[in-house]
């Protein structure tokens, strides 16, 4: 297991994903964030299943920064509950590993 983290958020549109996406980079706790236009996303809200268009945030960070891109996710979303899972990288390039570590520090 590495240090590097891949942290998955959706947002309601293309700018919210942006604004989102931005200020992460902006404040060094993404090294990247990809944004992966208009998925579907099924799901049950209050007791009734929703369907909606969302854009998938693919966040590239550390173990050490997901708190803070977690309260930043919950700070800049529209949502009330938005997503923020966190998966750990367990191998990858050392030299795109080590770039992540640099951009967040």
């Amino acid at each position: 297991m590495t240090e590097a983290r891949i942290v998955l958020s959706t947002a309601g549109s293309r700018e919210e994903a942006e604004k989102i996406g931005n200020a992460l980079v902006q404040r060094r706790l993404a090294a990247c964030v990809n944004i992966v236009p208009q998925v579907r996303s099924i799901y049950r809200w209050e007791g009734k299943v929703e369907q909606a268009e969302e854009w998938l945030l693919i966040i590239k960070t550390t173990g050490g920064k997901f708190v803070a891109v977690r309260d930043a996710i919950r700070e800049l979303h529209s949502y009330d509950l938005p997503e923020c899972v966190c998966l750990g990288v367990e191998d990858g390039s050392s030299g795109y590993l080590a770039w992540i570590e640099k951009m967040v520090n």
